[in-house]
């Protein structure tokens, strides 16, 4: 890169002197289309839960979803992905719950699509919210089964498409399952179904506040390491990617994101598809606890979310959506 100017004929500082010309300026902006926000919902009736773990998150009964969502509608975010917290006496090895087309997340879809149809819906695919043992598969000899989750997973994955899932979002991290998931929903005609793969999924620490907000932290007896990816690597994700838009993938995830903001670049710079981010609930939740205590001001949320956007996501998965949002002029 050649440099242009110096010192004193050319300062720098004049560009940032006044807020209108640093906003004529800049290179990267939020908007609210950028933003997603997760909901975690619960069993029962009349119910606004707060979630130890994540300060400021909370799970809704059913019937209380209108409430988040009538903010989601008044900011204009496009999109809302919903986590279930399933009781103890619905799980099972099998996560057979995750089938039941009366589950909480069926329930969910029907109800915002009623309710509040121009909002955008995007459902996991995964397991671990209904398995007994907290794993996103099924469990033969003492090993997640790759070949029979995937059997799994694809019904699951057309019962929510039935129900109006907008965007089946597979965070399991099987092998192969995308092509399978994309093959049955063709068979069933949901052409329209759009497939986020979480292709890049790390073995992160930064999870445990979510796990704890669906469920399956106490459940979870062994690590996800042998299906999740090593966070060591950097170039096993260009496998991952390649082989999810080889079976269908129309966007892909990278999980968690404020601290695999490289991953993000890498993929955007060699796959043209688009890439989202998920600022995860450690991340969340470490900005959260600052800010309650006053070690970081509120600035630092819009920073870290300028962050994806500079790494080149294209939409950003974050409980700080609504508050970002409201921010936004």
């Amino acid at each position: 890169m050649k440099i242009v100017g110096s010192y004193p004929k050319t300062r720098l500082r004049r560009l940032r002197k006044s807020k209108w010309k640093r906003d004529l300026i800049a290179e990267y902006n939020i908007s609210r289309n950028d933003l997603i926000l997760p909901i975690f919902i619960r069993e029962g009736k009349n119910k606004i839960e707060s979630i130890k773990t994540m300060p400021g998150v909370y799970r809704y009964t059913v019937d209380k979803l209108n409430i988040v969502l009538k903010q989601v509608k008044k900011y204009n975010i496009p999109l809302v992905a919903i986590f279930p917290y399933t009781p103890k006496n619905k799980k099972n090895n099998l996560g057979t719950e995750a089938l039941n087309p009366n589950n909480l997340v069926c329930k969910s879809i029907r109800y915002i699509k009623k309710k509040f149809p121009k909002i955008g819906v995007m459902c996991d695919v995964a397991l671990d919210p209904y398995t007994s043992h907290g794993h996103d598969g099924i469990i033969i000899n003492n090993k997640i089964d790759n070949d029979e989750t995937n059997k799994i997973l694809i019904k699951q994955a057309l019962l929510q498409a039935k129900m109006g899932c907008d965007i089946i979002a597979p965070s399991d991290m099987m092998d192969g399952r995308i092509g399978l998931i994309r093959k049955a929903l063709d068979k069933k005609k949901y052409y329209d179904v759009s497939i986020l793969s979480y292709a890049v999924k790390y073995a992160s620490s930064f999870y445990g506040p979510f796990r704890e907000a669906v469920g399956s932290k106490s459940q979870l007896k062994k690590d996800k390491k042998t299906y999740q990816m090593d966070f060591r690597n950097s170039n096993e994700a260009f496998r991952e990617v390649g082989f999810d838009i080889k079976e269908g993938a129309d966007m892909v995830m990278v999980k968690p994101g404020m601290i695999y903001l490289d991953i993000i670049k890498k993929i955007k710079d060699n796959f043209k598809i688009p890439v989202l981010a998920y600022q995860v609930s450690g991340e969340y939740s470490s900005i959260k606890y600052a800010i309650e205590n006053k070690v970081l001001d509120e600035n630092s949320i819009l920073e870290s979310i300028v962050a994806f956007k500079r790494a080149g996501a294209c939409a950003i998965i974050t409980y700080f959506a609504l508050d970002i949002a409201k921010k936004i002029k």
